[in-house]
């Protein structure tokens, strides 16, 4: 692995501005909020009903799976990054791929990013305001607080988190800027984990836990082409690569990178099984797609109401902190296709606040426009993330335009692009034949 060199005796001057760079960068804690926060986004309320499908064991070695494919191709990218010249991934893609290259991985970060902060805030205004899912309407916790009224609206709810939350925090730079709200949104994921866990805890003590699935279980409706369907969610779940390149830009000592990335996957390993378990635990089988719906079960006392309260406004806000994060990626990346050839976007204000206001503003209009895109979710994680987060990287390492891609990890490279591309159809078939299946 080349390692970076640091001229640390070219004399005074040098050395000075060394250190005063050192000084000015983020910190190892401040990568691995960051990067933490990135991964612990939409998907960890889907979590547990992967446990469902797969069973415990199974999906505990999953995890661990996709964890270490994420470690894998994090040391692929940051490899390629260290021995060539780009500071972006699609710079990265560029120097293997050429333009082509740049624009398609531009092309589905953008999608990705995009579509994730659509999620985002329909999930706000769901947790707000309720939806409706077929005949059932779910009440928001404005209408449980205050009723129905115009300001409890779903439009006018989301519309003011985005200018009152939202807004001042997209409007940062610098995404190091942002490791006190990536912090707090990791904070308050733990708290949704510890709720989970008191609960099931108490539950135990009781007798009233649900029976854990250990194995897949085939003998209801499902099958084994259904286990695939569950991969989307934990690509998704994993997925940080797309912030790799500005967050270790920002770094004080870029080589900390390695390192940040590492235990920021422990932490999303340990929240994710946690999540899972105890989510089979308290619901077993009645977990839903989203299990914020399970709390709902616990809404018959006052001490089931504040539960519920607390953990749909926890999870609620720890959207609102992640969507800085995933709207800087998108930004950029919009900013470097659009606008190749202009100033740095920080440095360039008339530009800078246009661009954030135009896409915070699309994204709102579309999530007022669209009630629920999760079937959507599914399909974003076969397709556009699972490009940037496996094949990707492993294209770059078959490509090897600086010959120091080992024997090794060109096979492993190509099993993952294998590996990748037949589950991703396997998952995107099964969710198709079973929706059609439902609708006939």
């Amino acid at each position: 692995m080349k390692v970076e060199e640091r001229d640390t005796e070219a004399g005074i001057p040098l050395l000075q501005e060394s250190l005063a760079s050192k000084e000015e960068g983020a910190s190892l804690a401040s990568a691995v909020f960051n990067i933490a926060t990135t991964m612990i986004g939409a998907g960890i309320m889907s979590i547990p009903a992967t446990f469902k499908v797969l069973g415990v064991i199974p999906a505990l070695i999953v995890i661990l799976i996709v964890a270490l494919i994420g470690d894998i191709t994090g040391e692929f990218i940051l490899r390629y990054t260290h021995s060539g010249k780009s500071t972006t991934y699609a710079g990265l893609m560029a120097e293997s791929f050429g333009r082509v290259g740049s624009v398609a991985l531009q092309i589905c970060v953008m999608i990705t990013s995009f579509g994730c902060l659509i999620i985002y805030l329909i999930i706000i205004g769901d947790v707000l305001t309720g939806n409706k899912s077929r005949d059932t309407i779910h009440t928001g916790l404005l209408q449980e607080w205050f009723g129905f009224y115009w300001w409890t609206s779903r439009p006018f709810a989301i519309l003011l988190v985005v200018l009152l939350i939202i807004l001042p925090l997209v409007l940062f730079r610098r995404v190091d800027s942002l490791r006190f709200t990536s912090a707090l949104s990791i904070l308050l994921a733990l708290v949704f984990v510890v709720i989970s866990s008191v609960m099931a805890i108490v539950a135990l003590m009781e007798g009233k836990t649900q029976s854990l699935r250990l194995l897949p279980d085939f003998s209801s409706r499902g099958t084994f082409l259904s286990l695939f369907t569950t991969i989307p969610v934990f690509m998704t779940a994993f997925g940080y690569q797309i912030n790799v390149h500005p967050i270790r830009a920002e770094l004080g000592e870029p080589s900390d990178m390695r390192l940040a990335i590492r235990i920021a996957l422990v932490i999303c390993a340990v929240f994710y099984f946690s999540i899972g378990f105890f989510g089979c635990l308290l619901f077993g089988d009645s977990i839903n797609a989203d299990m914020l719906v399970n709390f709902d079960q616990n809404a018959d006392t006052m001490v089931g109401l504040v539960i519920n309260a607390v953990v749909r406004l926890s999870y609620a806000f720890h959207v609102m902190l992640v969507f800085p994060i995933l709207n800087y990626t998108l930004r950029a990346n919009v900013d470097e296709l659009c606008f190749p050839n202009k100033p740095e976007l920080a440095k360039d204000t008339p530009r800078f606040l246009c661009l954030t206001c135009i896409l915070v503003a699309l994204a709102y209009v579309i999530a007022i426009g669209i009630p629920s895109i999760w079937y959507c979710f599914q399909i974003l994680g076969s397709t556009t993330i699972v490009s940037i987060t496996l094949i990707f990287p492993a294209m770059i390492i078959l490509r090897d335009i600086y010959g120091i891609s080992r024997p090794w990890e060109k096979v492993v490279a190509v099993v993952f692009i294998i590996a990748a591309v037949a589950t991703s159809t396997i998952a995107i078939w099964t969710n198709l034949y079973d929706s059609a299946t439902s609708d006939s």
